[in-house]
């Protein structure tokens, strides 16, 4: 058994989504390192330049607001006009908006539902082509969701559509899977919880007081995302198909929390 060979991505090529910072551009560190050929895309175009020429000559960007069907179409048009086949599909993009039960607006339901759960299936669609045209039952391609633990778990705050958005893309990872499986395309999908990000400012400017509620007692580092994603994007991820992969240092699953009553 080769494990070097089984997680290397040489020769694949990948787009990644909001892969401009934050969990996008970990992914696409850990797959550059692995050898793939990276599209990056994202909604600020500078930003996304910028990255790419940060990464190496291995980067490209693609920049592109992808929360309109519009949007999916014309990023899966200029990824079509670069490349004929697409081994690795990330749908990392998202947005989270929060606002009190009372005052929280449709405008914040829409723009989050509509780019975390509608774009990724509509631009795995507008994608289906060049994902079927690199996939075989040997390498198999990949699509590869970026959800979150609050689809699986509560947390405090008033985040409603995010929520909810994400429970709909763990459930959807697991629909997709089912069609796609036959084109030997293989759906899944990383639940990840505290890494410090834009979206996740807690993690990023509390790092300390985060890591206290976390089970092994620290937050995500980059190394961890771009672990998990390598693990599915690669061959070592091949017979995985439709599940959701948690990446919390135990939060979702190994948090047993605080005793109300002490044991006797």
């Amino acid at each position: 058994m080769d494990t070097a060979k089984l997680f290397s991505l040489e020769g694949r090529v990948a787009l990644i989504t909001g892969g401009s910072k934050n969990i996008g551009r970990m992914i696409a560190e850990g797959f550059l390192a692995q050898g793939a050929k990276v599209y990056i895309s994202s909604r600020k175009a500078d930003v996304c330049d910028a990255t790419a020429a940060e990464l190496g000559p291995n980067c490209h960007s693609l920049p592109q607001d992808v929360s309109s069907v519009a949007g999916c179409k014309a990023l899966a048009a200029a990824f079509a006009e670069k490349e004929p086949k697409l081994d690795i599909l990330v749908n990392n993009a998202g947005a989270a908006w929060g606002a009190p039960f009372e005052d929280f607006p449709e405008v914040g339901w829409d723009k989050v539902m509509d780019l975390n759960v509608k774009s990724p299936f509509f631009l795995t669609q507008a994608l289906y082509p060049q994902l079927k045209a690199a996939a075989s039952a040997e390498h198999p391609a990949k699509v590869i969701n970026i959800t979150s633990i609050d689809g699986i778990r509560l947390n405090p705050w008033d985040t409603f559509s995010y929520h909810a958005s994400k429970s709909s893309l763990i459930y959807l990872t697991r629909r997709m899977a089912a069609r796609l499986i036959a084109d030997q395309i293989n759906v899944t999908s990383i639940a990840p919880g505290a890494f410090a990000s834009d979206m996740n400012r807690a993690a990023r400017d509390h790092s300390d007081a985060v890591a206290k509620n976390i089970p092994n007692k620290r937050i995500g580092k980059p190394e961890d995302m771009a672990a998990a994603a390598i693990f599915l994007a690669s061959d070592a991820g091949n017979y995985v198909i439709g599940d959701t992969i948690t990446v919390d240092g135990g939060v979702a699953h190994a948090n047993i929390g605080s005793p109300s009553i002490e044991a006797s």
